[in-house]
């Protein structure tokens, strides 16, 4: 793998973001989370293997307050290894009725932000010479569907970002990849969905986060630059 025993995991709630911060820390990484409402990560700090995890809070659509969370990063564990842009925001709406401040915010959050995260990684990944970024993406960065141009519009762009990424900065052993989440994630509110559509018909969060995983412990020889996970019973 190459690269520091170091990862900041932005955008950690309930589910994904959590699974991710366990899987790393049971990997023998020293963990960072990171979210703008520190109430989500109260609950979440734990210690597994030896290793330390810690929180920080972050407006991910601040420039000011995504370089505070990689330099507490860099005084408390070291300059990153590993870095996963976990963050978004949605709310459903017709093109019609959405208010644009709200659209502003969810690209911000879904994009901007990644930007911001993803140069911070990279100039320090950089310096090392190695590291690996990794993107959270949705069934909506393919293909926007009705009511969701909230979420359609930045998961697009954060795509690309993510592509334009990975060949820049692959010369420098830094690793970009992009995750497509295509469907639901299993979880208590959706626990029911499972329940009619049969076993395993919803996303594992923890066996999303082992993908995550097996994309850092890639060799260079053969990196992924985007991996789409889906349960059996998604159609696609």
């Amino acid at each position: 793998m190459g690269t520091s025993r170091s990862a900041i995991i932005v955008g950690v709630g309930p589910g994904l973001g959590a699974s991710l911060v366990k899987v790393f820390n049971e990997a023998g990484f020293n963990v960072v989370m990171a979210a703008r409402n520190a109430d989500n990560l109260a609950g979440l700090k734990l210690e597994e293997s030896g290793e330390a995890v810690t929180s920080k809070a972050c407006d991910v659509t601040d420039e000011g307050s995504v370089a505070g969370l990689f330099e507490f990063a860099d005084q408390t564990f070291g300059a990153p290894g590993v870095v996963v842009y976990n963050a978004g925001a949605f709310v459903p709406g017709r093109v019609l009725d959405i208010e644009p401040a709200e659209f502003e915010r969810c690209w911000r959050v879904g994009c901007f932000g990644g930007f911001l995260v993803g140069q911070q990684a990279a100039r320090r990944m950089k310096q090392a010479g190695r590291g690996s970024i990794i993107f959270t993406g949705a069934t909506a960065a393919l293909r926007g569907g009705a009511g969701f141009a909230n979420l359609a519009s930045p998961k697009f762009a954060l795509r690309s970002l993510s592509q334009s990424m990975a060949r820049e900065l692959g010369p420098d052993n830094i690793h970009v990849a992009h995750v497509i989440i295509d469907g639901q994630i299993l979880s208590e509110r959706y626990a029911h969905l499972q329940e009619n559509r049969g076993p395993d018909s919803l996303l594992d969060p923890d066996h999303i986060a082992q993908s995550y995983l097996h994309l850092v412990n890639q060799p260079r020889t053969a990196w992924t630059q985007e991996m789409d996970l889906r349960p059996w019973a998604e159609k696609f």
